[in-house]
């Protein structure tokens, strides 16, 4: 072997010679070879110092080149004298492959690699990793490959620094994971990133609550308050967390005794719990109206009676999670999370972006499975209704109202012709069709009004009108024309909650309160109305009059306030469902938004035509989210009621628009009354016309 080897060597030297044509290698190469012969292996060690000079080498290129054909020559000579020899076989393939990463240009590590690319490194000095990217062991040299991959590692080893908010971020993953049990990737997650889910004491209290382990849980609490509330504070602002240190921890005490008491009942440990209910519960002085109830308990006969009765899931995991839920909203989210966080913050910016879309006109579902978390929520306008499904065309004049019933199945419609004519929703296809006509208005019909039931109809007639009409709509038949003076005006009325009385009046002065009988129960003088409306309580009644206002009439002690002042003369209002805003049609200004409670003016809605003509505006949509309102240009127009400019205007109409309505219990439907003597009903777009309506829409 060690002739093999020098003979090597010197075929090598020769080679190297012939292809740079320069000198042969120093002599002293050669004599350690020789040295090395008289070693326990001494070809191979021959042949290891001979690639240690060539490898580390200060040559030119050629002579690399050259050591690399070199390199291939040993390793086959070499490899079949270990064949033949069956010795030293462990050394000699670590450094076989050593010369096999150096042919490639890289360096080797004894330690080996992991599979995702970096080196490991070992303690026993054979393979270390310096700072500047040379590797030192068995294989000794420099290489660009080498540094490359020390500089990775040193980068990799410094764990980027998280900021708080993708600290939070985790957490929150963290807990919804954890929710949804799986419970080793949150291991694996928090230990990967060096975050902590919870503080371990919180974690503890968690498993104490969860078991049961009342006992433990009180002093988990107990320490878990005093690190919430303690820190260095100044004397006031210690005995202020103080205070609210005693007081949380008061309410957290009687919410876990309350568990602690209920199980006891159930487990059939009556005297257990009444040591609690007096020992315990009691010496709190928390909530005594509870605890009256809570000792009411001790009379239930069955665990059944006590569940029923406590409204309570009973003793077990449901229970306990439960109070574990209102137990957490009194910690600090740096102990322990809000229960389910991560789940209230996508519910929330889910209800954000539906709040923002212009169109959303669909009931809010609050479950997320109802939609996708991957898309923004948008809702097109061509779902919303600007399209024309319908006109009415059997009024032979001008139509100056129009108006739904309370539950969306019927339309009443107005006319200048004398009649009112009823109309019946179809709740699949939403096309109307006459139901019936009511006739012998003589004046005309510039007012209608539904009974809270729908049972009953009024309708009122222009000023110089001193009738009413009170219609059974389910009939047909007349129940009540009143008058009760041929100078009177009757051109407004309005509906108490309770559907036995309504109110009545007009600008000559007369304001009268009848029952369905058109008897007079009570009036109030002087009074010139232009509209009028019932609030929900039954007592108040608003009135607007000719000094630009409107006023709160109550006719049970028959006083009387202002809540609304405008400039200019009001032509009519509505009011919202809950009673809290009022929507004016104001002469020569516009649609004006008003807050009853607050009494003040919330918005100027742009773009409509105004004059001195009776326009009816409405509340509509979802939530009664959009206004709509006709106009003199022979528009309708459609707000958001948050927003200012209007997000749709609808042509058709060729005379001014009187009056809109909006279907109360199907939010796509609308109609429109119009001096052209038609009735639009609107919609969506049918979705084979979708392209052609979004081109006669503006927006």
């Amino acid at each position: 072997t060690a002739a093999l080897g020098e003979e090597t060597l010197a075929s090598a030297s020769s080679s190297s010679d012939s292809d740079t044509g320069g000198a042969s290698p120093p002599p002293r190469k050669k004599h350690r070879a020789s040295a090395a012969e008289g070693a326990g292996e001494p070809g191979a060690s021959a042949v290891l110092t001979g690639l240690s000079g060539v490898v580390l080498g200060r040559g030119a290129h050629s002579q690399a080149t050259s050591a690399i054909h070199f390199n291939r020559s040993v390793v086959n000579n070499l490899s079949s004298s270990m064949q033949a020899n069956g010795a030293g076989q462990g050394q000699e393939s670590s450094e076989l492959s050593c010369l096999n990463s150096a042919q490639n240009g890289e360096s080797s590590s004894v330690g080996g690699t992991h599979s995702n690319g970096l080196l490991s490194s070992t303690d026993n000095g054979n393979n270390v990793g310096t700072s500047n990217g040379s590797s030192v062991g068995p294989c000794t040299g420099t290489s660009a490959a080498s540094t490359a991959s020390s500089s990775e590692v040193g980068s990799l080893k410094k764990k980027k620094r998280l900021t708080q908010a993708e600290e939070d971020v985790i957490r929150l993953i963290g807990q919804h994971l954890h929710g949804l049990g799986l419970n080793q990737t949150v291991d694996l997650l928090m230990q990967e990133s060096g975050c902590r889910l919870e503080h371990p004491s919180a974690t503890k209290f968690r498993n104490h609550v969860m078991e049961g382990e009342w006992d433990k849980v009180s002093i988990c609490l107990q320490w878990l308050n005093n690190r919430t509330y303690s820190g260095q504070h100044g004397i006031c602002e210690r005995e202020i967390l103080l205070q609210k240190s005693q007081s949380i921890l008061g309410r957290m005490k009687f919410l876990l005794l309350q568990q602690k008491y209920l199980e006891y009942l159930e487990d059939g440990k009556v005297l257990e719990a009444l040591q609690v209910l007096r020992g315990e519960l009691t010496p709190l002085k928390y909530n005594t109206d509870r605890i009256h109830v809570l000792s009411g308990y001790l009379m239930c006969s069955h665990a059944e009676d006590l569940r029923a009765k406590a409204e309570w899931e009973g003793k077990g995991t449901a229970s306990r999670c439960r109070l574990l839920d209102k137990l957490q909203t009194y910690l600090p989210p740096s102990v322990m999370l809000p229960p389910r966080r991560l789940h209230t913050l996508l519910r929330q910016a889910v209800e954000l972006q539906r709040d923002r879309c212009l169109y959303h006109n669909t009931k809010l579902d609050n479950n997320l499975d109802s939609v996708s978390l991957l898309l923004d929520h948008v809702c097109s306008r061509l779902q919303f209704p600007c399209y024309t499904q319908q006109i009415l065309t059997e009024h032979c004049n001008e139509v100056w109202f129009c108006k739904f019933s309370n539950d969306g199945t019927k339309l009443a419609t107005g006319s200048k012709d004398t009649t009112v004519i009823i109309w019946q929703v179809d709740p699949e296809t939403h096309q109307l069709k006459l139901l019936r006509t009511l006739e012998g208005h003589a004046y005309g019909v510039s007012y209608l009004a539904w009974s809270p039931d729908d049972t009953y109809l009024i309708a009122c007639g222009p000023d110089d009108c001193s009738e009413l009409w009170l219609w059974n709509v389910q009939t047909g038949e007349l129940r009540t024309k009143m008058s009760q003076s041929h100078e009177d005006s009757l051109t407004s009325v309005a509906w108490n909650p309770d559907g036995k009385r309504f109110v009545t009046g007009g600008q000559r002065g007369q304001f009268y309160q009848c029952d369905l009988d058109g008897n007079l129960l009570d009036s109030w003088e002087g009074v010139r109305v232009q509209c009028l409306w019932c609030l929900n309580d039954g007592r108040i009644v608003l009135a607007s009059d000719t000094h630009q206002r409107i006023r709160g009439y109550n006719f049970e002690d028959l006083t009387d306030r202002n809540i609304v002042q405008e400039d200019h003369p009001i032509m009519s209002f509505t009011v919202s469902k809950n009673g809290r805003l009022a929507l004016l049609n104001v002469a020569t200004q516009g649609v004006h938004l008003w807050d009853l409670q607050d009494r003040v003016l919330v918005r100027k809605y742009q773009g409509v035509t105004q004059g001195f003509y009776t326009i009816h505006s409405c509340f509509g949509g979802h939530n009664e989210d959009f206004i709509a309102s006709g106009s003199e240009d022979h528009k309708v127009y459609i707000w958001h009621r948050r927003g200012e400019l209007p997000i749709a205007e609808l042509t058709g109409h060729t005379r001014t628009v009187n009056c809109v309505s909006w279907n109360p219990a199907i939010p796509s439907l609308m109609a429109s009354a119009s001096d052209d003597g038609t009735v639009r009903i609107w919609g969506p777009a049918p979705f084979l016309e979708s392209q052609e309506a979004d081109g006669h829409m503006d927006s």
